[in-house]
């Protein structure tokens, strides 16, 4: 069985993690900070995936948060921008508006 992840934390990570944990206003960045705790007493990133946050991770995304916070410490657990579904609304459009599907060759009659 691999042995669990080792995360050393000097004292001002830790009390930075503790403090981002409890009052960040970010909920993403508060379960990051919490797993990254975890792993850092010991506990494996598949555990803490599993068991130690209040949803079911898969333990590839806590190992990667683990992995980003090791190369870039607090400014890798932020989301990067482009990331996600990209916005159906379209503000370029005039009046915000987008065409109805299906009227591009119709006339009225």
């Amino acid at each position: 069985m691999p042995q669990p992840k080792h995360l050393p934390l000097n004292d001002v990570e830790r009390l930075t993690l503790e403090e981002m944990r409890d009052h960040h206003p970010l909920p993403y960045m508060r379960e990051r900070a919490t797993a990254l705790l975890k792993v850092a007493v010991g506990q494996s990133e598949r555990a803490v995936a599993r068991n130690g946050l209040l949803k079911e991770r898969w333990f590839g995304t806590v190992a990667e948060w683990v992995n980003r916070f090791e190369k870039s410490g607090l400014a890798g657990l932020v989301i990067r921008p482009g990331r996600g579904r990209k916005p159906a609304f379209f503000p370029s459009a005039p009046n915000g508006q987008r065409r109805p599907r299906g009227s591009a060759g119709r006339r009225a009659l």
